[in-house]
């Protein structure tokens, strides 16, 4: 099993492509090279002093002015950068090691782990920085070092208990599970799997912690508790501008602006960063590909006159360069009005892909490379998903095949409802309300009233998907594209949920594309069929067509292995034996066929 990557190869490439974080690299670059070389850059020893220019402005002679005592302000902010620096150096080193194994630790194994490092956290999150801060310091005679490994400690409990959060969210996904199983040792998988997924978290938790060591850092120097003047560090420079306001107000420009910008670099790069190693797994479909690079697609010639939807074309893949892997080949269909077509095949077709597609939703990591889509005559780049997004909900419904996953838990039945009609209709939240009612009562929701008021888990699965249907009809679309939507749902509630949505295609000529691997939901419901197998068309006909006179092998063997037609007491044959006994009739897929020699099990 090949691990996931945190930073690609091109990671870096793409990191620089955000002007942002160009600009925050830019600032502690220079940061960084003047605190190494500053006894090299500075023009003037940061403890010389000249009485006879005092508190001057900035100058050819001195960039930055000089301070109360004649001192040069550039060389001494130039020699101040590097204590700055090792003490944030310091602090994140500790917060970083103590916050991922403990977070970590805690999320995957859980138990007592679990328990010792939450009591950890409480400990450390109850007790007071500052007062702790000072205390070390004291003890351990106003040590710079030994404050700022204090620091990284205290800190570690917030960044252990976010990270602790996010591990517990992919623990039980199931390639961790697939991982256990192929005999992976916890550690290679916490390693490879769980912290290239948490590492945006853990990015953003470490800049912002930076910024907070800046902070702690100048602010110790400020109280004059860390190094000792006359020695330079920003803190102390802060502290001898706050003398001088009255009078001489610029002192607090340089030190405090150089204080000020680094704290703002941290957190620009560390949100580039963050976004930058999710691309790695993660990447919006709409964002694969701008459309300003794209010309305007043409319509579709040869579409059937009155066609609700047409695709053409249609090619997803996943992966760039050698490891790309097309996920649906050239796909081309057309949808009439209060027509269902069926999308069948077993899973990993490409069934849901490509209704996913054509809603602009692609998951993580595919992408469209090729298609155009045509509604009611107006041609779509299916590669431009920002576009198709203005399609969806007044155009292009969708129900999902998790009816209680589509709901958020934390509102109310009525609110999903309303929450549509307000956005995509502009009404008023009396008038959503009243119209949200009707929306259950057009789907045969019993008291809907009643049922507006209640959350998600207060109704049943059936109801549920209702509520979903309801929502996808809400601003009354054209296409209505079902991904399983009973799959989830027991025979009864399942043949209730068939027949409102064929009463509703009928009764407002929308057309349906259902995506199903049940060839009884297909028989029930569907007008005609598609089948597909490894992202490729392999068929299209008419219900009684694919039935009676399946043309394709392939189909032929997913009808032998419908469980609905089997006889009873006889095992099920499945899709392999049944093409290789229709290859010994001499009805074999002809060569070059998209179908390979067999190794599928339904």
């Amino acid at each position: 099993m090949n691990p996931p990557v945190a930073m690609p190869q091109g990671f870096l490439r793409r990191l620089l492509r955000r002007p942002l974080a160009w600009a925050a690299l830019l600032w502690l670059a220079l940061v960084l090279v003047v605190a190494l070389g500053a006894s090299a850059i500075s023009p003037f020893d940061p403890l010389e002093q000249d009485l006879l220019a005092v508190k001057q402005w900035p100058s050819a002679a001195h960039l930055l002015g000089t301070d109360d005592l004649g001192r040069d302000v550039l060389s001494r902010v130039i020699h101040g950068a590097l204590p700055t620096l090792l003490g944030v150096l310091q602090a994140l080193i500790v917060v970083t090691l103590l916050g991922t194994t403990l977070g970590m630790s805690a999320g995957y194994f859980g138990g007592r782990i679990d328990r010792a490092v939450t009591q950890y956290i409480n400990t450390l999150q109850s007790l007071p920085t500052i007062v702790v801060l000072l205390g070390v310091l004291t003890v351990f005679n106003r040590s710079m070092l030994a404050a700022m490994v204090m620091l990284g400690i205290t800190a570690s409990a917030g960044i252990t208990r976010v990270l602790r959060s996010a591990t517990l969210n992919v623990r039980h996904e199931l390639y961790i599970e697939a991982a256990r199983i192929s005999g992976l040792s916890d550690a290679a998988i916490i390693l490879r799997h769980v912290l290239p997924r948490i590492v945006g978290p853990l990015i953003v938790q470490l800049s912002l912690f930076a910024a907070l060591a800046v902070i702690v850092q100048t602010g110790i120097s400020f109280l004059g508790l860390g190094i000792q003047p006359p020695a330079p560090t920003w803190g102390g420079m802060i502290f001898e501008a706050s003398a001088s306001l009255n009078d001489f107000p610029w002192l607090l420009v340089p030190s405090g602006g150089v204080v000020a910008i680094t704290l703002l670099a941290f957190g620009l790069l560390g949100d580039s960063l963050r976004d930058t190693a999710v691309e790695t797994w993660s990447r919006q479909a709409g964002a694969q590909r701008k459309a300003s690079g794209r010309t305007e697609p043409s319509p579709i010639g040869d579409a059937p006159a009155g066609a609700l939807l047409s695709v053409r074309h249609l090619r997803i893949v996943t992966g760039e360069g050698a490891t790309q892997q097309v996920l649906v080949h050239d796909l081309s269909f057309d949808l009439m009005p209060s027509e269902t077509l069926g999308l069948v095949g077993e899973s990993g077709s490409g069934k849901t892909l490509t209704i996913l597609s054509l809603m602009g939703l692609l998951p993580a990591g595919t992408r469209v490379t090729a298609g155009v889509m045509q509604v009611a005559g107006h041609p779509f780049d299916l590669a431009d998903a920002g576009l198709i997004s203005r399609l969806r909900g007044k155009t292009l419904g969708m129900i999902f095949q998790e009816p209680m996953a589509a709901l958020d838990p934390c509102f109310s039945i009525g609110h999903h409802l309303s929450e549509v009609l307000r956005q995509h209709q502009g009404l008023s939240r009396a008038e959503a309300a009243s119209r949200a009612i009707e929306l259950l009562q057009s789907v045969h929701i019993a008291h809907p009233e009643e049922v507006a008021r209640r959350y998600p888990h207060q109704i049943s699965g059936g109801m549920a998907q209702r509520v979903g249907i309801a929502r996808a009809l809400a601003c009354q679309p054209r296409v209505l594209l079902a991904d399983e939507p009973t799959t989830a749902l027991d025979v009864t509630v399942q043949a209730e949920v068939l027949e409102l949505l064929r009463e509703l295609g009928h009764r407002n000529g929308m057309g349906v594309v259902f995506v199903t691997h049940d060839w009884g939901v297909v028989a029930d419901i569907c007008d005609r069929a598609m089948v597909l197998y490894r992202g490729q068309v392999l068929e299209t006909a008419d219900i009684l067509d694919i039935f009676e006179r399946p043309q394709h092998p392939y189909t032929a063997a997913l009808l032998q292995a419908n469980p609905h037609s089997a006889p009873p007491g006889q095992p099920l044959p499945t899709v392999s034996e049944t093409l290789a006994r229709l290859a010994t009739l001499g009805q074999s897929p002809e060569p070059g066929s998209a179908l390979p020699p067999t190794r599928f099990q339904t």
